[in-house]
């Protein structure tokens, strides 16, 4: 409703939506509800929503313009000053969430990082950023699997779900990540049915949602 009310008058109005994306888990809630106000404030209107003009209103409600660009603008996003680049409409890999009850609150997931960090941490994370955007943009696997390390934001949030993982890969994995802030742990993989398969057969308690990209590219 904030965010609707950024464009558009929502006196006399009744909003219903469906959000099935889990809260505070680190997969994009907040961001998702965000650009639909926005949007759907843009039909009510008879505007065209353009992305741009969006994430700048949305922004002061969001804090995070790459979780907002994304929603907005779908595919693969780059953004910095305002400005949003799609480079991609597809993954060279596909993503399996594994989502435990567990919550985590972004400000406190945020604020758990420290103020400063070493030289050496931050080449290292500034060089698997470059490989990231590299291997989406290229829709190369093998570079995008080598970007799957951090070292600016992972270490300052614990994860038992990741550290499993990652000491033994399920079958048809190449990596997996923190989703976020957390707690949701993201499951890349060249086959994504025997690693679907094997996560739900090894964390029962948690849920295993494969994630489909759309032929439109958003996911």
């Amino acid at each position: 409703m904030r965010a609707f009310s950024l464009l558009a008058s929502s006196d006399r109005l009744c909003l219903r939506f469906t959000s099935r994306i889990p809260r505070t888990r680190g997969l994009g809630s907040s961001a998702s509800v965000i650009a639909l106000g926005l949007v759907a404030a843009c039909r009510v209107l008879g505007d065209e929503p353009d992305p741009e003009r969006l994430l700048a209103l949305g922004l002061p409600l969001e804090g995070h313009p790459d979780n907002l660009a994304a929603c907005l603008a779908g595919g693969v996003c780059l953004t910095w000053e305002g400005r949003i680049a799609r480079v991609a409409d597809t993954l060279p890999l596909a993503p399996v969430a594994v989502i435990p009850e567990a919550e985590t609150e972004t400000a406190a997931s945020r604020a758990a990082l420290p103020q400063e960090v070493s030289h050496e941490d931050a080449a290292f994370t500034a060089g698997r950023a470059a490989l990231l955007g590299a291997g989406l943009a290229a829709g190369d696997p093998d570079l995008l699997a080598a970007a799957f390390a951090d070292r600016l934001h992972e270490p300052y949030r614990p994860s038992p779900i990741l550290d499993a993982i990652r000491a033994d890969l399920p079958a048809g994995a190449v990596g997996a990540t923190l989703s976020g802030s957390g707690p949701a742990v993201i499951v890349w993989a060249r086959d994504l049915e025997p690693c679907a398969r094997e996560l739900e057969e090894r964390f029962p308690q948690e849920q295993v949602l494969p994630l489909v990209v759309t032929p439109e590219g958003a996911g």
